[in-house]
């Protein structure tokens, strides 16, 4: 169930733009019959996994502006090249992406569905777990109300199996696992660490100075996990401090990967990997080691390019390194995290109040959530098309996060933050998650992805 659902769903998603541009080359779908008949082979693709660590406003949205950033009316539709000439494996590929339009009951698509009630609730609690951080120990912080524990992930036409952390290790046995992004990362590895923790306890072997980036090893079973500080995926420098606070933009080197990850990519068998929220934040952009352009610099006379701009062009980048490097581990990408914030924004004292999850189609997100998810899976979907023999996967988290406004710290994010005073205004998270919670749910979709 769901182990190369997750490619079939994003090239159905898209099926209706890329059928009209198959339609048209005539020639192409014309050879298929011949090529099969002849034995072309079928394509079938392949999967998957967490990580951060310290100052949770450092990965705060300042400076950003609702204003600033640009959605487009329509985005790049841009897919699978034309090719000059019709090959076997090109001919493949479009009887895959006809097969994965077609219903089948035998799939199930992992990512589209509902929360609904669980009465048992989590399986770990704040107690029997000392990897939950304090921005995310919301029960510990005061929050007063308990009923977003109590909910699960139910897919459309089947179940996601509650995590099993013995099954877990028992495959990861002699693996190396690396979560590599901002501090959503950081939130995930804190819940596979809870989850892992039941059957053992791991070894911290590695941190950096801010303890951003770290690995723990499960000796047992010899698996190491690593988190990866890399917020931009980019080479990238910053000029924040632990909380948040920016005395200038940050520079993106627009063509240049981060090697903080990339030197270390040789070493992993699972990769888990994104791109996030610090997107949004006022930077400068270069390439080829000359400005080109900035996103939200009113103060510069440089040219507003826009965060999907460079967006776009670090997930090109990313899926061509990992489809042209000789290493080829099980790559899962995370699609976008949206956040909860309402009346207002991170740094402009926007909240989240919420006690329940929204019902399907109750809210769909924001432009820019959608902008930057579209961006996203036009990305992977070419990259699936050029893969070359790497094992990608997609980890599509965007509507089931959509629809947990409940799940977030809030006000939580520090010890009894309200104190005496409960009309106290004080700062909110609606971006992160409280643990237990709502990315539980993230591992056990991770698993379902790897398990074949």
């Amino acid at each position: 169930m769901g182990s190369d659902w997750g490619q079939c769903q994003q090239l159905q998603r898209k099926s209706k733009q890329f059928l009209v541009k198959f339609l048209g080359l005539a020639l192409l779908v014309g050879l298929s019959s011949r090529l099969l008949f002849s034995g072309s082979p079928m394509f079938t693709p392949a999967s998957e996994l967490p990580s951060e660590s310290v100052a949770e406003r450092s990965d705060s949205t300042a400076g950003f502006s609702e204003e600033a950033y640009k959605v487009p009316a329509s985005t790049d539709k841009s897919s699978i090249p034309v090719p000059e000439a019709v090959t076997e494996d090109q001919v493949s590929k479009v009887i895959e992406l006809i097969r994965c339009t077609m219903p089948d009951a035998d799939k199930c698509d992992l990512f589209t569905g509902e929360w609904i009630p669980n009465p048992t609730g989590p399986t770990y609690t704040n107690e029997s777990c000392r990897f939950i951080e304090s921005p995310q120990n919301c029960m510990v912080n005061g929050r007063p109300d308990t009923g977003y524990l109590f909910w699960r992930w139910k897919p459309h036409g089947c179940d996601v199996p509650p995590f099993s952390a013995k099954k877990f290790l028992g495959g990861m046995q002699n693996k190396c696992l690396a979560l590599i992004g901002d501090s959503i990362f950081r939130n995930h590895a804190q819940s596979l660490l809870c989850l892992l923790s039941k059957v053992e306890e791991p070894v911290l072997v590695f941190h950096d100075d801010h303890y951003r980036s770290r690995r723990w090893h499960f000796p047992l079973h010899n698996f190491t996990l690593s988190l990866i500080w890399s917020p931009f995926l980019l080479k990238a420098e910053t000029f924040e401090d632990d909380n948040g606070v920016a005395t200038s933009e940050s520079k993106l080197h627009a063509d240049t990967l981060d090697e903080t990850w990339t030197s270390q990519y040789n070493s992993f068998d699972y990769v888990v990997i994104s791109g996030g929220q610090w997107f949004l934040k006022a930077a400068i952009y270069v390439e080829n080691n000359a400005v080109i352009g900035c996103h939200y610099c009113p103060k510069l006379n440089l040219s507003e390019l826009g965060v999907q701009y460079v967006y776009k062009k670090t997930l090109n980048s990313l899926f061509h390194f990992i489809n042209t490097s000789e290493h080829k581990p099980t790559v899962i990408y995370r699609t976008w995290t949206p956040d909860h914030f309402e009346f207002g924004k991170w740094s402009s004292g926007g909240v989240c109040n919420r006690t329940a999850p929204y019902k399907v189609g109750e809210y769909t997100g924001t432009d820019l959530d959608r902008a930057m998810q579209n961006i996203e899976l036009e990305e992977f979907t070419k990259a699936i098309g050029r893969a070359n023999g790497a094992k990608l996967k997609l980890l599509d988290t965007f509507k089931l996060s959509l629809l947990r406004p409940d799940a977030h710290p809030g006000p939580y994010r520090t010890f009894h933050p309200f104190g005496d005073d409960k009309n106290k205004k004080v700062q909110n998270d609606c971006l992160h998650w409280c643990l237990p919670g709502a990315i539980d749910t993230w591992n056990e979709l991770i698993v379902e992805l790897i398990k074949d």
